[in-house]
């Protein structure tokens, strides 16, 4: 039973530290829609995502109301449209006219982006998947609210090569084609190795083809109230740490679940997953980043940097998963620069390099993610760190991405305003070094020796 303690502890939380359930996210199956011509299937997916997520956002307001829950986002993710868009796709232009259904029906819905503009390419490129890569840039120019997610690896496959040289390109020509934004449409690509089916998390949520026809997964956030606890045990023990930890994550996860589960029930689409991530915001006081320095680090950045985020990224996870049965997604601790105020600070005062980002993705949820470089930075060079980043997941089992933004006519020291939970970052250095002959080279690397356990 919940106790009034619970109530009113709870009721804090969300009150004086930033704790909320970040998003709602509708999985849905668009196999079904795929039809011989473009149009006939833009007319499909529309009338199916209005069927199954048309009372989405009201749905969650009205939870939000009545629990006193903050729901920050209300999201759908789709079955990725290079499958959906094979039959009836023959050029870049006929994806974009899907992109351009998608984002008009989303806006339709309510929701604030819909994931799944995307191809899993971790063994090799269809014709279709050339396509639909080919038209992101495009699509991200001239819609708002769609993500675009490309899986280039795994730990079963190995890394296409030629796959991470092509999204490189991509990212480049994305950059340009939205250079009177800052480069915006990169901060809704990203490029992923070992990428789950259930993510409800943006750019790179979308709904995989193990999933059922419909599902909602729930993730929920509360970096604030992690350092918030810390605080109440600073200079005690590392057990004392973890079990404030834990106790924490098991208490946001909690109200996660208690919000997924009401939604289920009010949308009639079965419970997946609660995505049990620290995703931090601009705002002040819900920094993973000052999680870190609260348990002892100067800045983000500092020697022992890597540790500490091993350290928060296991607990929480031992905590959520006591919370609710169905954890999945990600999962752990999110490390976006430009969302997250203390690695903002951190960045610009040169505590925290690109380096040491991907030294602590070896130990938390995703990867490089939300940084902006110059935009002169060669489509070679991004295509090494996507492979550098996707190496690290392969060999390691687990998730990583990259989301990295070149923005175009900017260099180091400037900084790039992308506005509210995607905030603002410092132009960051990236190695001057070429890797040219490196991602030139065609085929794939493949997959490490662990990979077999059949």
């Amino acid at each position: 039973m919940i106790n009034i303690h619970e109530v009113i502890e709870t009721n804090n939380m969300i009150e004086h530290d930033n704790l909320d359930v970040r998003t709602i996210t509708i999985g849905i199956s668009l196999l079904d829609c795929a039809c011989s011509t473009v149009s006939e299937t833009c007319v499909r997916i529309t009338e199916k995502i209005l069927r199954i997520a048309g009372n989405l956002a009201k749905t969650a307001e009205d939870i939000s109301k009545e629990y006193g829950i903050p729901i920050v986002n209300k999201r759908i993710s789709i079955t990725p449209i290079s499958l959906v868009g094979a039959s009836c796709c023959k050029t870049p232009a006929d994806y974009v006219e899907i992109a351009k259904a998608l984002d008009a029906v989303a806006g339709q819905v309510g929701v604030n982006f819909l994931g799944g503009y995307s191809a899993v390419v971790s063994k090799g490129l269809t014709q279709s998947d050339k396509l639909l890569i080919a038209s992101i840039p495009e699509a991200l120019a001239c819609t708002s609210r769609i993500c675009s997610s490309v899986n280039i690896g795994s730990t079963k496959t190995g890394i296409n090569m030629d796959a991470v040289r092509l999204m490189g390109e991509t990212i480049k020509e994305t950059a340009r084609l939205t250079a009177d934004k800052d480069s915006f449409g990169c901060a809704k690509l990203v490029v992923l190795c070992n990428a789950p089916d259930d993510n409800p998390f943006m750019a790179g949520a979308f709904h995989g083809v193990t999933e059922a026809d419909a599902i909602i997964n729930v993730g929920v956030s509360g970096p604030g109230v992690v350092k918030y606890a810390l605080e109440k045990v600073r200079g005690e023990s590392f057990e004392v740490l973890c079990e404030t930890i834990k106790r924490t994550a098991f208490k946001i996860t909690r109200v996660g679940q208690l919000v997924a589960q009401e939604a289920s029930r009010r949308l009639g689409i079965p419970f997946g997953i609660i995505d049990l991530s620290l995703a931090p915001t601009p705002a002040i006081g819900d920094s993973v980043a000052e999680i870190l320095e609260e348990i002892g680090l100067e800045k983000a950045g500092a020697p022992g940097t890597t540790a500490a985020l091993a350290l928060l990224n296991d607990q929480v996870k031992k905590g959520g998963v006591m919370a609710s049965s169905y954890v999945g997604g990600l999962s752990g601790a999110f490390i976006p620069v430009s969302e997250d105020q203390g690695m903002i600070d951190a960045a610009r005062c040169g505590a925290l390099t690109i380096e040491k980002l991907e030294a602590m993705t070896c130990v938390c949820s995703v990867g490089l993610d939300m940084i902006a470089i110059p935009g002169k930075t060669p489509a070679s060079t991004i295509a090494g760190i996507i492979a550098d980043e996707a190496a690290i997941g392969m060999i390691n089992q687990k998730t990583t991405a990259v989301r990295i933004i070149p923005v175009e006519g900017k260099d180091v020291g400037d900084t790039v305003e992308f506005g509210g939970l995607l905030g603002y970052a410092p132009v960051m250095p990236v190695n001057g070094y070429s890797c040219e002959a490196f991602i030139s080279r065609q085929g794939r690397i493949p997959a490490p020796i662990h990979s077999f356990k059949n």
